[in-house]
């Protein structure tokens, strides 16, 4: 199946693009559990869209016999009081970026987040506030070792967030910059006792043609191949989308 226009007419009118983008993320998760992950690695899809914000440190009631005590009726043993901050001295502006991506993991010593795959919505390429937040986040990943591959279909948006991201981290020269806005890019940060260095492989896309293989780096040397095309077409089959 050719890649679609999901952002124009006549595929805008009838599917949401947040619909798809959420299930195709998910058939990529499930590719690279299925069949591509060693053993010890897995992969999550996470989908934020539209300022919601999460925070990363989250306490769970794991259901002890004192807390089970007091639902049922008991006598409570424990009270927690809850606590309420001073004022803040600052409020500082912030983008909290859209985020729609699967993550990959490795969980041999605890989860370590080792790759990331980010597919491009529209608030991502909107303004350049946006446009800066998702080259930061992207950016962060590269300074961190995080393999990576960045996927951006968006047809309604015409910026390109991989030259926001080689403008963002001071890379000069045109030859490391796209001159197209569809495009899929893959990175993979290398560190050795001589060089650091970011190798990158690019890839226009065009709607009406399929879509490629890109490699996905993740930790030991590692390298997946990711087919964007099988996972695209789950994702239509699975949305109804012909």
């Amino acid at each position: 199946m050719p890649l679609l226009d999901h952002f124009h007419p006549p595929l805008s009118e009838t599917r949401h693009w947040e619909s798809f983008h959420s299930r195709w993320a998910g058939a990529i998760a499930d590719a690279l559990n299925a069949a591509l992950l060693p053993a010890g690695y897995y992969a999550e899809e996470q989908v934020h869209v539209g300022g919601r914000v999460e925070i990363g440190v989250a306490t769970f009631d794991r259901g002890t016999a004192s807390s089970r005590q007091d639902r049922e009726g008991g006598i409570a043993t424990a009270v927690v009081q809850a606590w309420s901050p001073p004022s803040p001295d600052l409020v500082l502006p912030a983008v909290f970026p859209d985020s729609i991506e699967v993550l990959v993991f490795n969980g041999e010593a605890g989860p370590t987040l080792v790759a990331a795959v980010e597919l491009v919505s529209p608030a991502n390429k909107d303004r350049a506030e946006t446009r800066r937040a998702f080259a930061a986040k992207c950016a962060s990943y590269l300074q961190q070792g995080i393999g990576l591959v960045v996927v951006d279909i968006v047809t309604s948006r015409r910026a390109n967030l991989h030259d926001e991201m080689v403008q963002l981290m001071g890379i000069d020269g045109n030859a490391q910059r796209l001159e197209y806005p569809l495009y899929a890019v893959a990175y993979r940060p290398m560190r050795d006792a001589a060089s650091e260095q970011i190798e990158t492989w690019t890839r226009r896309l065009s709607v009406s043609e399929s879509l490629p293989t890109v490699p996905l780096a993740i930790d030991k040397g590692i390298v997946l191949p990711l087919d964007l095309e099988s996972s695209y077409n789950d994702a239509r089959s699975r949305r109804r989308i012909s």
